[in-house]
């Protein structure tokens, strides 16, 4: 009886922990071996100018997402799946109180808004037909008290997180 429950209880552990990649909605094809992620352009059009880094850096956040949660290995050059794009808008807004704020007393005042769009490319060397382009954005407020570049490193992380998220999800989640 002994031996059973030894043996048992390590295969209850490997099943539970054997699907956790099915658990997030991810699927990648098995001939799908490597990616490549290509700099990120500065495509904006006026407005507020971003940060110099701000492409690098989003370049290599994807590559850090898409290598530490999938199989793929990162290659320079001709890879199976391929992200390129640019970044097409960072622009920051003045956000006055709702009417719907102050009909339901809220002391939420005025604030700012960063909002960064990001477009994407995605290719497959496999199947064109899974190929897309897609712009994807999001925003982080900040208090309209407060200096952008103050706020500005952790606001970019922010929504640099919920836009990768968003890629990630289109990207492989929709196998």
């Amino acid at each position: 009886m002994i031996k059973c429950k030894t043996i048992a209880l390590p295969m209850v552990f490997i099943a539970l922990f054997s699907g956790c990649y099915s658990f997030r909605g991810i699927s990648i094809p098995d001939e799908a071996s490597t990616f490549s992620a290509i700099s990120f352009e500065d495509q904006t059009r006026g407005g507020n100018a971003p940060p110099p880094t701000i492409f690098n850096q989003f370049t290599e956040s994807l590559k850090d997402k898409v290598r530490n949660e999938t199989k793929l290995n990162l290659v320079n050059g001709d890879a199976d799946i391929e992200f390129s794009g640019g970044i097409t808008r960072f622009d920051v807004s003045y956000e006055a109180p709702s009417a719907n704020d102050r009909a339901i007393g809220g002391t939420s005042g005025a604030f700012n808004r960063l909002t960064i769009t990001v477009e994407v490319n995605y290719t497959y060397r496999h199947d064109d037909t899974k190929n897309w382009k897609q712009s994807f954005s999001f925003y982080d407020d900040f208090g309209a008290d407060q200096i952008l570049s103050d706020v500005q490193d952790d606001l970019i992380k922010t929504i640099f997180d919920q836009i990768l998220e968003q890629i990630f999800q289109k990207a492989f989640g929709d196998w």
